[in-house]
């Protein structure tokens, strides 16, 4: 499993410190997993797979090689999952956003949608 616990940090560009952040253990606990020293928790699993979107029977056997790595979604899925970690934000700007793009007309939406798409590529 360490080698996986890696992967999924390297796929991310975070450092040991930066991932351990964002699963609430500190840099020299990931060090340790990376390295085999420790095998992780229960809890530390669960939350690799939550935070990062990764396939929890990938991490835990390997099973699927890479190509299973994460968590096939639904675009459904995919989206609550995004609105989820948005409103989480502390961020004005992204409230803002949601909340008036919420709250827009139907016609004004298509003129913002055909904006986003020349400008941002989506």
């Amino acid at each position: 499993m360490k080698e996986r616990i890696k992967k999924i940090r390297t796929k991310y560009q975070l450092n040991q410190e930066d991932f351990g952040k964002k699963i609430g253990i500190g840099k020299t606990s990931v060090s340790k997993l990376e390295s085999g020293e420790n095998n992780p928790s229960e809890q530390t699993i669960l939350l690799i797979c939550k935070e990062f979107g990764v396939n929890e029977i990938w991490l835990r056997t390997g099973e699927g090689n890479d190509d299973n790595m994460f968590t096939k979604l639904s675009e459904d899925d995919r989206f609550s999952i995004s609105l989820g970690k948005l409103s989480k934000s502390d961020n004005k700007f992204i409230h803002n956003a949601l909340n008036t793009l919420a709250e827009t007309e139907p016609e004004k939406l298509k003129v913002i949608e055909e904006f986003m798409r020349k400008c941002l590529g989506i």
